[in-house]
């Protein structure tokens, strides 16, 4: 009996100077994904991702769109090669691939999807500044009660539960501060992360109904596998639901680590991390139990997708 097999996509923070070249130079699908990009953007998003340089890569309006792409070229690597996942799932903007990888929508699309995210985040967090910080140590129900009183400051949530004890915080630079000092006070670590917005925080709300109006024309099937979405941790059938979904994904929380634990819950025996760097696979071995007997790869380039397929 084949083993069950997930797919995972990463999001922001994953990028590298240097991502996709090798696709792109020795694959025409893996081009053509490139091309599309450059395409829908209307500037040389490809250019980014081979050559940087890194500041203007990290932009979420040219980031969303490059990881996007380079993960959609994996996945059209793995689909020519015959891998179909039997489960998939996104962080954050890995969400648009998983969509593809599932038969939600198509790759084109994706990337039309994530250039007007991008372009309506970075415009949100240009009228409402704030930031991010990461949580280590502590457990979820200590830092919901940290930020229940953090919130008399301003706006502040849980944007991600990574793993059992990796939780990041978004919100208002003054409420993220006073959360940071409580964190400290509980026994954990408090890290401000390098990012331009406060992501999955109320202070996206003004770009969830333009987003959920972009999504209207766009044609979204009932997926043909599984995929577990962020804001629920569960799966979806109705494509105007799975809108909605993906819509309010903006300002909800990644519930990452519940997705981690209904995938191997459910017997998935093989994970893949479908895109740059290996931040999920870090995520998963934190997650898995030790005698779990998964196995765990990352397709990030031309040689460690060959190795997957082979081994498979």
């Amino acid at each position: 009996m084949a083993p069950r097999i997930a797919f995972l996509f990463p999001g922001q923070g994953s990028q590298v100077v240097g991502m996709g070249k090798d696709l792109a130079e020795n694959s025409l699908k893996a081009r053509e994904v490139f091309d599309k990009v450059d395409q829908i953007c209307g500037k040389p998003i490809s250019r980014l991702c081979f050559e940087g340089p890194m500041a203007e890569l990290t932009l979420t309006d040219n980031l969303q769109p490059a990881i996007t792409a380079v993960s959609l070229a994996l996945l059209a690597l793995l689909q020519e090669e015959g891998l179909q996942p039997d489960v998939s799932a996104g962080h954050s903007l890995g969400e648009y691939p998983a969509l593809v990888a599932s038969g939600v929508i198509s790759a084109e699309d994706a990337l039309s999807l994530v250039h007007e995210r991008g372009r309506l985040m970075q415009r949100e967090a240009d009228l409402h500044p704030g930031g991010m910080v990461a949580v280590i140590g502590l457990a979820i129900h200590q830092v919901e009660d940290i930020v229940l009183s953090a919130k008399a400051k301003g706006i502040i949530s849980i944007a991600n539960h990574n793993s059992e004890q990796q939780v990041v915080l978004t919100g208002e630079k003054e409420a993220l501060s006073a959360a940071s000092k409580m964190v400290k006070e509980y026994g954990g670590k408090a890290i401000p992360l390098k990012v331009s917005g406060a992501w999955h925080s109320e202070l996206m709300r003004g770009a969830v109904g333009e987003f959920r109006e972009f999504m209207d024309p766009i044609p979204f099937f009932p997926p043909s596998s599984i995929m577990l979405f962020n804001a629920t941790a569960s799966s979806e059938k109705d494509p105007e639901a799975i809108k909605d979904i993906m819509a309010s994904q903006l300002v909800n929380r990644v519930r990452w680590y519940e997705i981690m634990k209904n995938m191997l819950a459910e017997g998935v025996e093989v994970f893949a991390e479908v895109g740059p760097k290996n931040v999920l696979a870090g995520l998963l071995k934190k997650t898995a139990p030790k005698q779990s007997g998964i196995k765990i790869y990352n397709v990030d380039s031309l040689s460690s997708l060959k190795e997957f397929v082979a081994s498979i």
